[in-house]
């Protein structure tokens, strides 16, 4: 009966992922969703400030916080180790929500593209980011980066091990595509409003810190083969690096 309802309870976890997720590409994009990046400001733009740091930092502290060994090895006291990825998928998803239902519209303009054609290549060149999210996700292993595989095995009575280091497409020329394809998805706007361009910067750091915290775990996990790894392949920008060079 437990076995059943962890995997039934991954499957919910995973939609939610899948729900969310999908709602966010809308909400960047301004595309079939009621709420958005971009709109009219109704409140005082100081105001509005401090609920979008907000509303970004509760984001980005859930997941970064969550996903690191220490709080792991405190969590699955309280949470089971095969729901512990799909439990934490489930706060990464209320997060999110959390940041678009919070998020408030400041008005002004950074920039406006005119041309039509112009307006529907930015908008395919975001989508394609958030392809490039969604490939890069099963380059690594998409169930078991969203809890699915962890409890498919313990369903079926199989104990967990841990994938391997892979450089595989995306990643033979930069660490990160998953983070590359989230900053392309959030840049690549044919209108930048100022709420925009204030949560464009705000992904960015947010990037930047995550990419610092995961490589520390991956040196942790992978040792002497990450940290080579580093040296053959960009950070994030897939440009050519000198050799023993980390960019």
């Amino acid at each position: 009966m437990k076995r059943t309802f962890f995997l039934l309870y991954g499957i919910i976890c995973y939609l939610a992922f899948f729900g969310s997720f999908t709602y966010f590409m809308g909400f960047v994009d301004n595309i079939l969703v009621p709420n958005s990046l971009d709109g009219e400001a109704t409140a005082p733009l100081w105001i509005a400030l401090l609920i979008n740091f907000a509303a970004v930092a509760i984001f980005s502290l859930q997941h970064s916080i969550m996903a690191r060994a220490s709080f792991k090895k405190v969590w699955t006291r309280i949470v089971p180790e095969p729901i512990e990825r799909s439990t934490y998928i489930l706060f990464s998803s209320l997060a999110l929500s959390l940041m678009m239902f919070m998020w408030e519209p400041m008005g002004g303009m950074i920039w406006h593209v005119e041309d039509e054609s112009f307006r529907v290549i930015l908008t395919i060149v975001s989508l394609l980011g958030f392809g490039i999210v969604f490939i890069s996700s099963f380059l690594i292993n998409h169930f078991d980066l969203f809890g699915l595989r962890q409890v498919w095995l313990y369903f079926n009575k199989k104990p967990y091990t841990p994938l391997e280091f892979k450089k595989v497409a995306f990643y033979k020329y930069s660490r990160h595509p998953l983070y590359l394809g989230v900053v392309i998805a959030v840049w690549a706007a044919p209108t930048m409003t100022v709420a925009h361009l204030v949560f464009s910067l705000l992904i960015t750091l947010y990037v930047l810190i995550g990419i610092f915290l995961e490589e520390k775990d991956m040196i942790r996990n992978f040792g002497e083969t990450y940290r080579n790894y580093k040296k053959q392949v960009p950070k994030l920008v897939p440009i050519p690096i000198r050799r023993n060079r980390n960019i």
